[in-house]
C-alpha cells in the first residue's frame, strides 16, 4: 500500500484523469502526486494541508468582547438573545443584573456572573447560534436543512454563490462563512424593506465584505447578467422556482450545481419538469432531524423482583447487603447496575420542506 510522506490529509484520489466536479479551495495549501497503485493503475492523491496558507486570515468577529461588539447571550439551549455590548448598558434577566463592562476584555464563551450570583455565558455570534435568534421576517431553514445543502452544493472557501430570496437571511450567513475569506455571496429579494433588514443583519455579523444584497424580482427579471457562467453554485427559495431555473442554468459554470427548496411537492415536480432539459443527476431529498433524551439510572437485577433497595453511593456496580433473619449475618440480597438510559423526544420537528439538486450538463 503507497505511503504518503508530505504530510497533510487526502481530500480525494482520483484516476489520471480529474473529476471537473472537484473545486479546488483558494487560499490552502493544495498540491498533488501521482502514486502507482494495484495493477499499474496510475492514482491522482490531491494533498491538502490543513492549515491556511494566509497567516493573516482571521474570523468575522474577535476572540475577546469588545465595546459595540454583537454577542449571544446564552441562557440554556432553548432561551438565547443577541445583545450588542455597550460600556455603562446592562442586562437584566431572571438571573440578575448583568453589566457589560464586565463583559469587556474577556474571551468569548466566558461564564458571567450577575449581581445575584446568577450566571450566562457569552458566545460569538456563529451562524448556528445566529439561526436561534435572529428575527423572523419570513419562514426560515434551520441547521439541518442547511448543512445539507452546503454540502451538496459543493461549496467551499472562494466559491460565487447566488441566493434567491434572503427573506431571514439564515442560510445567507451560514453561505457567508462557507465561502470566506476569499469567495463571495450575492442575494436577492423582491421585499425592498426585508432586504434593507438583512443587510443590517450582515453588517451587524461583520459579513458585510462576504454578502451583497440587491432588490431584484428574480421569478421575474431573472439573475443579472453580469454573473453569466461564472457561479459555483445558486440556490432558489422561491413559490414558483421553475420560472428562474433557466436563469440559473445561464449563471452556472459547467458542473455547476443548483439547489431548490420548495414545501409543497407538487412545486417539486414542476421544478423537475424544467431541470431536466439542461440539468443531470436530479434528486430531492427531505431532512428530518431526531433528536434522543438521554439519562443515567440505576436498574435493579431481574432477581430482585420488586422489592425495595436503597442506593448510598454512585459506583458503576454495587451489592447491597442486608442482615438475615436468625443469625444476622450479611447475606448478599440485591445486584444494582447504573446504566445510560436513551429514548427518542417526544417533541420532534416535522416536514419542512424538500431539498432538489441537479448538476449543470456539460456541453
Amino acid at each position: 500500500m503507497p505511503s504518503l510522506s508530505d504530510g497533510g490529509s487526502v481530500l480525494c484520489f482520483e484516476t489520471k484523469e480529474r473529476s471537473s466536479s472537484f473545486r479546488g479551495a483558494e487560499g490552502f495549501g493544495e498540491r498533488e502526486r501521482e502514486i502507482e497503485g494495484f495493477c499499474g493503475i496510475v492514482l491522482k492523491f490531491v494533498i491538502v494541508s490543513m492549515l491556511t496558507i494566509d497567516p493573516s486570515k482571521k474570523n468575522s468577529f474577535q476572540r475577546c468582547i469588545e465595546d459595540g461588539d454583537l454577542v449571544i447571550v446564552y441562557e440554556r439551549h432553548d432561551n438565547m438573545k443577541a445583545v450588542k455590548v455597550k460600556k455603562g448598558s446592562e442586562l437584566q434577566n431572571r438571573f440578575g443584573v448583568f453589566k457589560h463592562s464586565d463583559w469587556i476584555g474577556k474571551p468569548l464563551g466566558s461564564k458571567v456572573l450577575s449581581n445575584k450570583g446568577g450566571f450566562v455565558y457569552i458566545l460569538a455570534p456563529t451562524p448556528e447560534l445566529w439561526t436561534c435568534v435572529l428575527s423572523h421576517r419570513t419562514q426560515i431553514l434551520y441547521i439541518a436543512d442547511i448543512s445539507f445543502v452546503i454540502s451538496y452544493l459543493e461549496i467551499i472557501p472562494g466559491c460565487l454563490v447566488l441566493e434567491s430570496g434572503t427573506g431571514s437571511g439564515s442560510l445567507t450567513t451560514s453561505l457567508a462563512r462557507a465561502v470566506a475569506p476569499s469567495g463571495h455571496v450575492h442575494t436577492f429579494d423582491f421585499h425592498e424593506q426585508r432586504a434593507g433588514l438583512a443587510r443590517d443583519d450582515f453588517e451587524r455579523n461583520g459579513l458585510g465584505s462576504l454578502v451583497t444584497v440587491a432588490v431584484r424580482d428574480i421569478q421575474g427579471e431573472g439573475f443579472p447578467d453580469e454573473f453569466q457562467g461564472t457561479v459555483d453554485s445558486v440556490f432558489l427559495d422561491l413559490p414558483q422556482p421553475w420560472l428562474a431555473i433557466p436563469s440559473a442554468g445561464r449563471m452556472l459554470k459547467q458542473d455547476g450545481v443548483l439547489c431548490s427548496f420548495s414545501p409543497c411537492i407538487e412545486q417539486v415536480q414542476r421544478s423537475c419538469e424544467v431541470l431536466r432539459s439542461d440539468f443531470t443527476d436530479i434528486r430531492t431529498f427531505e431532512v428530518l432531524l431526531r433528536t434522543y433524551e438521554i439519562q443515567e439510572g440505576w436498574i435493579q437485577s431481574a432477581t430482585e423482583g420488586n422489592e425495595s433497595y436503597r442506593i448510598t453511593t454512585h459506583t458503576r456496580r454495587k451489592r447491597q447487603c442486608i442482615s438475615s433473619e436468625g443469625n444476622g449475618e450479611n447475606t448478599e440480597k440485591a445486584s444494582v447496575t447504573s446504566t445510560v438510559m436513551v429514548r427518542p423526544s417526544q417533541e420532534a420537528r416535522g416536514h419542512t420542506g424538500y431539498l432538489t439538486f441537479a448538476r449543470l450538463i456539460c456541453h
